[in-house]
Parts: C-alpha cells; sequence; structure tokens
C-alpha cells in the first residue's frame, strides 16, 4: 500500500497537477493546542459551564460579550504558546515546492501554518484567525490585528476597562468582535473564502486532508466535490474519520498516525 501512495502522488507531481491541502485541528494538536471541543473548551460562567458550541455563537456574545473575549483571550493564550511542528513545516515544503499548484485550506484559528512560512496568498482561513478582531456590527468588512496592548487572560481573569477601550472596532468606535467563524453563522467569501475554497475542490488533482474530524460543513463540501472529480484523495489521522473513508471509498489512502510523522514523507515525492 505504502509503494501504490508513493506512485499515486508521483503522478500528481509528474503531470505538473493541484494540490489542495486541508487541515484540522489535529495537526495542531501535536503543537500542544487542545482539539477545539475537548476538556479546555468548556467555559464557566457564574455556576453553568458552557460548552463551546454555547461559547462560540454571535447570540452568547450578543448576550455576555465580555466573557465571550475572555474566553477567546484564554484560548489565545495557549495558542500563542504552541509552536509550528513538522507537520506544519512539511506543508510549508509542499507550497514552497508547487507554488501556484499549492492551495492550503485551514479551520485552524491559531495562525500556526503563517508562522511556520506558509503564505497568505496560498492560505484560506476558513474559520478566522484569533489573533484578528473586526467590527461586530459590520461597519467594514476589513478585520485588524488584535492591539498589543490587550494580554493574555488566565481562566480567571476577567477584562479590564482597559481592554474594552482597547477591544473596538478602529473605524467606528463600537465594539469589536473575534475574527472567527461562529456556530450560528454561515460561511461567505469575504471572510472565509467559501466561493474560492470551492472552486479550489474543482480544480484539484489531489486533496491532503490532515486532522480534520470532518464535523463542520465546508471541508465536508470539499472533499466531496475533490472526490467526485476524480481527484487523489489522501487523508492523514491518527483515527478513521468521513475524510479516510471517502478516501478509500473513491480508491485514495487513509494513513493512519500523527501528522508530524507522515507528511515529512510525502515532501520528496512533490519535487520536480
Amino acid at each position: 500500500m505504502k509503494e501504490k501512495l508513493r506512485e499515486a502522488i508521483r503522478a500528481v507531481a509528474e503531470k505538473e497537477g493541484r494540490l489542495v491541502v486541508l487541515t484540522g485541528a489535529g495537526i495542531s494538536a501535536e503543537s500542544g493546542i487542545p482539539t477545539f471541543r475537548g476538556p479546555e473548551g468548556y467555559w464557566t460562567v457564574g455556576s453553568k459551564e458552557y460548552r463551546p458550541e454555547e461559547m462560540a455563537t454571535f447570540a452568547m456574545f450578543s448576550r455576555n460579550p465580555d466573557e465571550v473575549w475572555q474566553w477567546y483571550l484564554y484560548r489565545l493564550g495557549v495558542c500563542r504558546k504552541g509552536e509550528p511542528n513538522a507537520g506544519h513545516r512539511a506543508v510549508v515544503e509542499m507550497e514552497r515546492l508547487l507554488g501556484d499548484r499549492f492551495l492550503l485550506l485551514t479551520q485552524n484559528v491559531d495562525g500556526l501554518h503563517l508562522r511556520a512560512g506558509n503564505t497568505l496568498e496560498r492560505t484560506f482561513q476558513i474559520h478566522g484567525n484569533i489573533e484578528f478582531m473586526r467590527c461586530a456590527a459590520d461597519c467594514t468588512r476589513d478585520f485588524f490585528p488584535l492591539p498589543e496592548s490587550v494580554a493574555t487572560k488566565t481562566k480567571d481573569e476577567p477584562l479590564t476597562d482597559a481592554d474594552r477601550a482597547a477591544l473596538v472596532c478602529p473605524r467606528c468606535g463600537g465594539r469589536s468582535r473575534p475574527h472567527v467563524l461562529w456556530f450560528d453563522e454561515c460561511y461567505d467569501e469575504e471572510h472565509y473564502r467559501f466561493n474560492s475554497s470551492i472552486q479550489a475542490a474543482v480544480a484539484a488533482d489531489m486533496l491532503l486532508s490532515v486532522g480534520t474530524s470532518g464535523a463542520t460543513n465546508l471541508p465536508m463540501q470539499v472533499g466531496a466535490i475533490a472526490s467526485q472529480k476524480n481527484a487523489l484523495l489522501v487523508d492523514v489521522n491518527p483515527d478513521s474519520n468521513p475524510f479516510s473513508t471517502m478516501a478509500e471509498g473513491s480508491g485514495g489512502f487513509f494513513c493512519q498516525g500523527p501528522a508530524g510523522d507522515i507528511l515529512p514523507e510525502f515532501v520528496d515525492l512533490f519535487a520536480p
């Protein structure tokens, strides 16, 4: 099976095919960043414990913006402690080798792919980036880096008046929000590259999915479209998941194990 996989990847490379890499929480878990729905995602407000699916909503932000910002600033601190791992670095090398025939779609908001060296031009952050904020009232479609004066938080550290004064839209002075896709919101092109991601799936000769659980809509659409277009599907994940099933069902491959161990083995296969 390993030799068949090598031959399939080399065939894509030799015909100068297009590679789309789709990454999820699994690749960042190897950098010490807990998965979103793990124990670290839960948050206590008063006497009630909220699940991530409840915290990460516009509805919760509308009711309790300080608490949502505190939760995200806590998560930001966790993300900043993580460093890109061998899996991230291998994806950087794939972009270096393939250039415009490479595209990265990442569900991760931690920014580790960019810190590793992937370019913003070829990286679609389809769930946003926790390092940025934007106007909660949508006075502008732009998003802005978090002010340097706003520090990350511990679980027990509330927002300060200085934080509230800094976490405002630079354009209108109104409340800002984290630049992330919430559970009660929809993908769009301007913020989350929805249409561009669909177009990338249509054009892909190979889809390499890494560490994603297949729990969100756009990634599953990308996988289904790439499969329908007869792209080579390869899934890298410690556990079986919808993408591994999709890959094996379409004549592709499921590589079970950590991305940091497996992805570096792929890099040379893309070399001219």
